[in-house]
């Protein structure tokens, strides 16, 4: 399913849930990102589930912005008839996809959040990747430096890889989705 295009839609039922314009800027770049990222790559994937996960992975930010985002994103996607797996990428996307121990460490509900679907890492891989771009921490001369130097800034900015356990997480993604690039 090449060359999905980011709906109208999907964007007005962010806007109309009450998502704040610099939350549905990220998401949209996000979106952005990993469909661009996804075109790269040699891999079978679905374009729809990255594109409309990427825009909905941070729904829950109308409610708040802190840990549980992400279960609160995934409930309201339930309400509004999102698909399961789109659902699934809000719940999963927080760091990167906790292991059991360490959604009990945060306080989140004891399960497994590991993201088993390539779709859902090369969002998050993006996310991380929009975060470096525009957040104007780390100084990039153009985009495509934020990948080739994403591993020295997660070492480099705590901010990126926030603890040892998520960085090696981000650095697993990064390899497998650049191992995969045309």
């Amino acid at each position: 399913m090449a060359g999905y295009t980011i709906k109208k839609v999907d964007i007005d039922l962010l806007k109309n849930h009450g998502m704040a314009a610099e939350d549905l800027e990220h998401s949209i770049q996000v979106a952005e990102k990993a469909l661009e990222i996804a075109e790269r790559m040699d891999a079978n994937l679905d374009m729809e589930l990255i594109g409309r996960g990427a825009l909905f992975h941070d729904l829950g930010k109308t409610q708040t912005h802190g840990i549980t985002h992400g279960l609160i994103g995934a409930e309201k996607g339930t309400e509004l008839g999102l698909p399961d797996t789109v659902n699934a990428i809000m719940e999963k996307h927080i760091r990167g996809g906790l292991t059991e121990s360490e959604a009990i460490e945060l306080g989140l509900p004891i399960k497994d959040y590991t993201l088993y679907l390539l779709e859902e890492r090369v969002i998050i891989y993006a996310d991380r990747l929009v975060d470096i771009i525009h957040d104007g921490i780390v100084k990039i001369d153009e985009e495509h430096d934020a990948e080739i130097r994403f591993k020295q800034i997660l070492e480099s900015e705590i901010k990126y890889g926030k603890n040892d356990i998520t960085a090696q997480r981000y650095y697993r993604y990064h390899d497998e989705i650049q191992s995969l690039i045309k």
